[in-house]
């Protein structure tokens, strides 16, 4: 049994997130997680929302709360959008913890005592008009390299390079829009990250088997030169700094979110110390393999940053083995947009249908190799072909036949003949594939591998037609739903990693009552043998019902299509 960590980058506290956000990272990170349980894997997967810096004490502001009142209402807000998600986390924390602020707080000793933090003057951007310093990333203007108007002063979200506020063009407050901005000087913490560079050349160098998307961008930005980062910054609101004279002033977002993946686990472990060790996962953890989720834009501090800092810690912390990383999902060929409320955000998505259907098409349109688009007709017809009319329709036909000719159980019948034989040597092939590309994060391909297994459940029904051969065998005709049946039940066990309240419904209505039903065996002739005959079928109903014309046009109507 293999350990497996796995985390997928924090959503920000500050309002419910996008389609874009849950395919970015945490939508596949729990598809992985829940293929990993089905093995028999020991997997933990952790997650938490990402609770400090100056969007937090503004959103707080806006609401009328104290910051610390409305992250705690955030927070609550997200983990119940997440639990209707079926996010399958085994924590769900808070990187507003005592122990993060413990954690971030000790990291930065151990990079001090290792000669890699040092105090410096530097000039910061203050805003008049807001009557405060403003943040990096609360500054926006014109990028310098690839002139994106909306650039923020840390990093430019259209070319990813990292930047500082001086380098944009016409600055201004993305705050009050104001352009009555000054510099003034300030003493911050700087991480000596320039001299980490060959050490993580080093390690990024043994990384052969990463997608190109996450090599191509941390080599970029090691080819780049990596500069020394500021760690603290000049705010109230997050993990307060405990070193003489930076009493006003906490560290850096970007410094203690990822620290949080520890932290989440350490609050997780707490909640029963006497049989959960969270020291395991990520001290001297070698026999640990741990995977992280996130989109391309979070890729440069996971693949430097935070391996940086652990790196430089000089203590056996866990570096991550594997960084599955996502382009965009973008809608009607535009951005989704937080800000402006643009695109379908994952509450009001699931006041439309339920969550499997949002995550099989998530899924089998992950922006893996480059962007994907959402629009509310490519949906509609993933959903009608893909769910409603190859595997809801295969299932139901299945199920009405028993119910209606063989007295709603699963029928004996005679022997499988060739066509059962070579149906279990197609899904035998099938099932090879899905499998490798599960194991390998390869999702469009999983998800095409799932399909066409559901194709062929399809077209062995229809060829063999049991609704005509029972009329003259029924022995035969018997065999043939047993063995429609058995598909149902193989079917659903494949599809819990993707749909799993779908899945886990049709294996009840089959009595199965596991909640994490186990991975097949590999052998589609013994698979198809796991019904015992005479095993009754609950009630279950349409399983995907199909989305009509009319109803498209009116989500487009109320979401907004193309963008003006």
């Amino acid at each position: 049994m293999a350990r497996i960590l796995v985390t997928s980058a924090l959503p920000y506290i500050n309002g419910v997130k996008h389609l874009g956000n849950l395919i970015g990272s945490m939508l596949p990170a729990d598809v992985y997680a829940r293929f990993e349980r089905q093995r028999g894997n020991d997997v933990l997967y952790v997650c938490a929302t990402d609770e400090h810096g100056t969007p937090a004490e503004l959103a707080a502001l806006e609401d009328g709360l104290e910051v610390a009142e409305y992250c705690r209402q955030q927070h609550e807000i997200q983990a119940d959008i997440y639990r209707r998600f079926d996010l399958s986390f085994d924590y769900f924390g808070r990187s507003s913890s005592v122990e993060n602020r413990e954690l971030t707080q000790h990291f930065c000793r151990q990079l001090d005592e290792q000669g890699l933090i040092e105090e410096r003057t530097t000039k910061q951007v203050y805003s008049a008009a807001d009557r405060r310093y403003l943040p990096d990333r609360y500054i926006i203007g014109t990028c310098p390299h690839c002139a994106y108007e909306a650039a923020r002063g840390d990093q430019c979200e259209n070319c990813t390079r990292v930047l500082d506020p001086t380098d944009l063009i016409e600055p201004r407050s993305a705050v009050s829009d104001s352009t009555e901005l000054e510099v003034r000087e300030t003493r911050h913490l700087f991480l000596l990250q320039s001299q980490l560079a060959g050490r993580l050349a080093e390690w990024l160098d043994e990384q052969s088997d990463w997608p190109i998307l996450v090599t191509s961008i941390a080599k970029k930005w090691l080819k780049e030169g990596l500069h020394d980062r500021g760690i603290t910054r000049d705010l109230s609101w997050g993990v307060p700094v405990d070193r003489e004279g930076f009493e006003d002033k906490v560290f850096y977002v970007w410094f203690d979110a990822p620290i949080e993946y520890i932290a989440a686990t350490r609050e997780w472990a707490n909640q029963e110390p006497e049989v959960r060790d969270w020291r395991s996962w990520w001290y001297e953890a070698d026999d640990v393999r741990y995977v992280q989720f996130m989109a391309k834009d979070n890729i440069p501090f996971h693949t430097i940053s935070f391996p940086g800092t652990i790196l430089g810690s000089g203590e056996p912390w866990k570096l991550v083995n594997f960084i599955k990383g996502f382009n965009w999902l973008t809608y009607y060929g535009g951005k989704f947009s937080t800000s402006r409320k643009r695109g379908v955000f994952m509450d009001r998505a699931l006041e439309k249908f339920p969550a499997d259907y949002w995550r099989y098409w998530l899924m089998a349109n992950a922006p893996e190799s480059d962007d994907s688009d959402f629009t509310f007709e490519f949906f509609t017809s993933g959903v009608n072909k893909d769910l409603a009319d190859t595997f809801g329709n295969f299932v139901n036909r299945c199920w009405k036949f028993a119910q209606s000719r063989f007295d709603g159980v699963v029928p004996e019948g005679g022997e499988s003949g060739e066509a059962e034989q070579q149906l279990a040597r197609d899904l035998d092939a099938k099932m090879a594939e899905y499998t490798s590309h599960m194991e390998e994060m390869q999702y469009r391909k999983a998800l095409s591998d799932l399909r066409a297994m559901w194709v062929l459940g399809n077209e062995y029904l229809t060829h063999a037609a049991p609704w005509k051969v029972i009329k003259e065998d029924p022995e035969q005709a018997a065999m043939i739903v047993r063995t429609g049946m058995q598909l149902v039940r193989l079917f659903a066990v494949l599809s819990w990693p993707v749909i799993p309240s779908t899945s886990l419904r049709v294996l009840a209505a089959l009595g199965e009552t596991d909640e994490i039903p186990a991975w097949p065996s590999g052998s589609a002739a013994d698979d198809l043998q796991a019904l015992t005959a005479g095993t009754p079928l609950g009630d279950l109903g349409i399983l995907f019902r199909k989305i009509l014309p009319e109803e498209q046009e009116a989500l487009e109507r109320e979401f907004g299509g193309a963008p003006d």
